[in-house]
């Protein structure tokens, strides 16, 4: 089992920046990926940015270098700092863990933190 930890989410002006935190505690193994997702009211859930162990990142084209992902492999901890925010951005913002032995894959998410983008 996993266990994932968010914090940074809040109301924030257009514009303005954010940083999520996300740290992980558990069995996670060597080959990782870890990242966070976002869902808005009547949406489905979506990709952010994730990164692997091994350092690849990847970003959804709506971040436009916006974001930046970046992970703490010491302390488990994953982070999104975000940048120029839209309200468009609003949304709950998930962390995301993919990690298993071999060809195993075991996913987990967090609870979620509320990011709000408005004046």
């Amino acid at each position: 089992q996993v266990q994932l930890v968010e914090s940074g989410g809040g109301l924030v002006q257009p514009g303005g920046s954010l940083r999520l935190s996300c740290a992980a505690s558990g069995n996670i193994f060597s080959r990782n990926v870890m990242g966070w997702y976002r869902q808005a009211p009547g949406n489905e859930r979506e990709l952010v940015a994730v990164m692997f162990s091994g350092g690849v990142k990847k970003y959804a084209e709506f971040v436009n270098d916006r974001f930046m992902i970046s992970r703490d492999y010491a302390e488990n901890t994953v982070y999104l700092q975000m940048n120029s925010l839209k309200p468009e951005d609003t949304a709950v913002y998930y962390c995301n863990c993919r990690t298993g032995p071999g060809n195993y894959e075991y996913e987990y998410w967090g609870q979620g933190t509320q990011v709000t983008v408005s004046s």
